[in-house]
């Protein structure tokens, strides 16, 4: 979190390093050029790149086939490994400490907040006791003039409903034309939305007090503001002296405005507005090269994070596309069975799927685990789907990519990819080392396709195991296959950092939680479906680990893949 902030800090200072790059280009132009440029900068703050590139990588775009790894598992193996729902929540939270650090960071930043939020506020409470105790002057000027009791200035006051401001007794110190003057001045500041763009600004101040190019980004809007106004009234044909006249009186008079949003007539640096009124420099216009800059330049701002997110999105549109393998023959159909139960089967030219939920299938189909995806109708983990399909051809390793396509096809799914930063858990080798060895081809099976223990002198199946309520039992398996069965019952990511690359044949027997039980509940297996019922006083997953098999987990952060679904309908009849 604070790195991303970081890093929006860090665009945000070079963005306003090319705004001031900018103005210097622009230095013989129109103030109100230079002001827009400042403003910009100002809410770059406000807008992070992250933001665009988001937007970017929510774009469609042209899907890819994702390539789907060959399952070392035999087809058989498919008919005992059950998906399984996403209904239960994240493993039991594990102890954590205190960031004191972000504690601070974020409470000091919360103390200028307040005091910059109170600054402000004691201005607008002044301005307030100003509006309530003021008169009404009939000026034909096109808003409302009040007259007001004090020293204030001539401001405008309201983001949406101006109301000029004029301090009693101005009439008399200002001759009538420069009270004309002062007048044009202020119609300027209503045309221009000024208060509004100020009103932004401040919020800027409040948010990045403590950054100094935020305050000095103030100045140079106020400066610029003052000096449009300035060219305004003058190309309107006031006269500079009697408008520099007009500007020194209500500096001798009267005090400046306590908010920067209530757009008065000082202001700036007064000694050269007063020089460049008086000297009455002509501003050029912009020139064609000038004008293509600015529009380039706003077009990169805009669109350059957006291309880069467009172009950095991950490819998971499930969209059937040309050269995308796909079913021969498909029948999807909503199950009537009565048992429940979920049933994948893979046989050579023949693909099923029994009491299917939507998201069973897409994680099938992509390979992932239930917890990395989101999103989508409450329909898509309650309704079940029969599926009967004939691959196309004979290449089953092709079978995940077709499933693909089928969901694109009959269930209008679309699903977009994000990697997130979320807690994980990392397989170790426990202290006392592991307690299991190494698979050996002269060992006997120690699971079959039945789920019972196979007879003496069986042929040995590489590859095979068996995931039941409280029990897993793997035979020839891979310490990261191993972590990846693991992130079932837990609800979150294991990342295999054993160390160990050979295959072994584990059993692990534990006590399931609250929600590993609903889990199976909510699958409809019976009690005792394929092993006994586990020990009531048994121990807990984490436990049995490391009394078991000599390994433990160890609570971590790292990124992981996400599946979002942005759009699935059911499938019509067939």
């Amino acid at each position: 979190m604070i790195g991303a902030w970081t890093n929006h800090l860090w665009q945000s200072t070079l963005f306003a390093v090319a705004a001031g790059l900018l103005t210097a280009v622009f230095r013989k132009n129109r103030a109100k050029v230079r002001y827009w440029l400042w403003l910009s900068a100002s809410l770059k703050f406000l807008i992070p790149l992250s933001l665009l590139m988001s937007l970017g990588s929510h774009l469609e775009r042209v899907p890819a086939v994702k390539k789907i790894a060959t399952q070392a598992v035999s087809f058989g193996m498919v008919q005992i490994t059950q998906p399984f729902p996403d209904r239960w929540s994240l493993a039991p939270p594990t102890p954590g400490t205190t960031h004191w650090v972000p504690l601070a960071i974020l409470g000091g930043w919360a103390c200028g907040f307040v005091a910059v939020a109170l600054i402000r506020l004691r201005g607008w409470l002044r301005i307030r006791a100003a509006v309530c105790s003021s008169t009404l002057l009939k000026l034909p000027i096109g808003i409302e003039v009040r007259s007001s009791p004090g020293l204030l200035e001539p401001g405008v006051v309201g983001l949406w409903r101006p109301i000029l401001l004029l301090p009693a007794g101005i009439v008399e110190r200002l001759a009538p034309r420069q009270l004309e003057a002062v007048l044009a001045h202020e119609l300027c500041h209503v045309r221009r939305r000024d208060n509004l763009s100020a009103a932004l600004h401040m919020i800027v101040e409040a948010l990045f007090w403590f950054h100094p190019l935020v305050w000095w980004i103030g100045a140079r809007l106020m400066e610029e503001r003052e000096r449009a106004c300035d060219e305004e009234v003058l190309l309107l044909g006031g006269e500079p002296q009697v408008y520099a006249e007009a500007i020194l009186n209500v500096c001798k008079y009267y005090l400046e405005s306590p908010l920067v949003c209530v757009s008065g007539i000082t202001g700036a640096d007064l000694k050269k507005r007063i020089a460049a009124i008086m000297a009455q420099h002509i501003v050029q216009n912009l020139s064609f090269t000038k004008k293509l800059l600015l529009a380039f330049g706003g077009i990169a701002a805009v669109f350059a994070p957006i291309t880069i997110g467009l172009v950095n999105a991950p490819v998971s549109r499930a969209q059937a596309t040309v050269g995308h393998p796909q079913f021969e023959v498909a029948s999807v159909k909503p199950s009537n069975s009565a048992d429940r139960r979920p049933h994948f089967g893979l046989t050579p030219g023949q693909f099923t799927a029994a009491n299917a939920t939507v998201k069973m299938l897409i994680r099938w189909a992509y390979d992932i685990k239930l917890f990395q995806i989101s999103g989508g109708p409450g329909w898509v983990d309650s309704d079940l789907f029969d599926i009967a399909a004939k691959p196309e051809g004979s290449n089953m390793d092709q079978v995940a990519p077709m499933l693909q396509s089928l969901l694109a096809e009959r269930f209008q799914l679309v699903i977009r990819r994000d990697t997130k930063e979320l807690p994980v858990y990392a397989l170790v080798v426990a202290k006392n080392g592991p307690k299991f060895k190494e698979s050996n081809e002269s060992d006997p099976n120690i699971i079959d396709l039945g789920g019972r223990e196979s007879p003496p002198g069986a042929p040995r199946r590489p590859a095979v195991r068996k995931i039941r309520r409280g029990l897993l039992v793997a035979q020839e398996t891979t310490m990261t296959t191993f972590a990846l069965d693991l992130s079932e019952f837990l609800g979150r990511t294991v990342v295999d950092k054993t160390g160990l690359t050979a295959k072994y044949d584990l059993k692990l027997e534990w006590q399931p939680d609250e929600n590993q039980v609903a889990m199976f509940q909510a699958m409809r297996v019976p009690e005792g479906y394929g092993a006994p019922a586990p020990d009531p006083m048994g121990p807990s997953l984490f436990a049995a680990l490391q009394e078991q098999l000599g390994l433990k987990l160890e609570p971590e952060k790292g990124p992981v893949e996400m599946f979002v679904i942005e759009r699935v309908e059911k499938p019509s009849a067939n």
